[in-house]
């Protein structure tokens, strides 16, 4: 077990007890238009570029929105399991997560009103390593499945709020 890593959750779980306000974070990315459907991306120090692939228009020089979101998920999973695995006390070897989720383009090309353009179905295949036993990795998976993060964002309406600043280049 990764002593040091249960330390950390445990005394952020204590922290969190003694003072709510502590964990209310806010994350924030900021992005801009590079060229055709490119666009390039920061988060904290890190950049990346997210793009569409050639055969819809972009020039693949990253992966998509669609694709970012799956594998958002799929790191969310294997992140969760290892927090949960360590707090309660199960042993894990490995976790990995392959994803595909069902999209349309005529909902995004606007080729049909009735279809919409976000997936219409996402599949996970969670493959977990662990010598514990099935009860404890049943135990487990559903600890995860009702706090990952990503999941929920996906499983349940999030309120989004768009504001539309516009500049005129005349």
């Amino acid at each position: 077990m990764d002593g040091e890593l249960k330390d950390v959750i445990t005394n952020v779980q204590q922290m969190y007890r003694a003072d709510a306000e502590k964990s209310k974070l806010t994350f924030k990315t900021s992005s801009n238009l590079g060229g055709r459907f490119r666009s390039d991306v920061q988060i904290r120090e890190h950049e990346m570029i997210i793009d569409e692939p050639a055969s819809i228009g972009g020039t693949d020089l990253g992966p998509s929105p669609v694709e970012v979101i799956l594998a958002a998920l799929g790191s969310c999973q294997e992140i969760t399991y290892r927090a949960y695995a360590t707090a309660m006390g199960i042993e894990l070897d490995n976790v990995s997560v392959i994803l595909e989720g069902d999209i349309d383009f005529r909902g995004f090309f606007a080729v049909d009103e009735s279809v919409r353009p976000g997936f219409n179905k996402i599949r996970a295949r969670v493959a977990i390593q662990s010598n514990a036993s099935l009860t404890d990795l049943e135990k487990l998976r559903d600890a995860v499945n009702g706090h990952c993060p990503v999941l929920d964002i996906l499983r349940n309406p999030v309120p989004v709020e768009l504001d539309v600043v516009f500049n005129s280049s005349k």
